[in-house]
């Protein structure tokens, strides 16, 4: 498996756990006010952290690869969407969780468009029709 799936599909997993963790202690202390800030947060770790991470790094791995040259293409794309929507998930996270910091979560939204479409770039020419 590839070294940039491994860290995809690890990240994944970490995403998984702590947004978990955060749904387990919300409905630990449902009337706490201080919890329940954090649900933006952890909508985002389960929703685009663990969901969207993990099919970037399963779909790098899985999707055919080229005769020649490097196997996957260059790395570089992928390196970005993987920085690029963590960076995203935190900041829309923790942007959405506290007051007044809509600036944060725009920010992060827009990182993980970014994230997107460098995938997107880097995945492209591998998609081929069946012959």
């Amino acid at each position: 498996m590839p070294r940039l799936s491994v860290w995809m599909i690890r990240t994944a997993l970490l995403a998984l756990t702590a947004g978990a963790t955060l749904g387990a202690l919300m409905l630990a202390a449902p009337g706490t006010a201080g919890v329940a800030r954090w649900r933006p947060l952890h909508a985002e770790l389960l929703l685009v952290g663990w969901t969207v991470q993990l099919a970037f790094g399963v779909a790098y791995w899985i999707l055919p690869r080229f005769r020649s040259g490097p196997e996957r293409g260059p790395e570089s794309f992928g390196w970005a969407a993987f920085v690029l929507v963590n960076v995203g998930v935190l900041l829309v996270g923790v942007g959405r969780s506290a007051a007044g910091a809509e600036m944060w979560a725009l920010a992060g939204r827009a990182a993980e468009g970014l994230a997107a479409a460098a995938f997107v770039a880097q995945a492209w020419p591998r998609v081929k029709p069946f012959r």
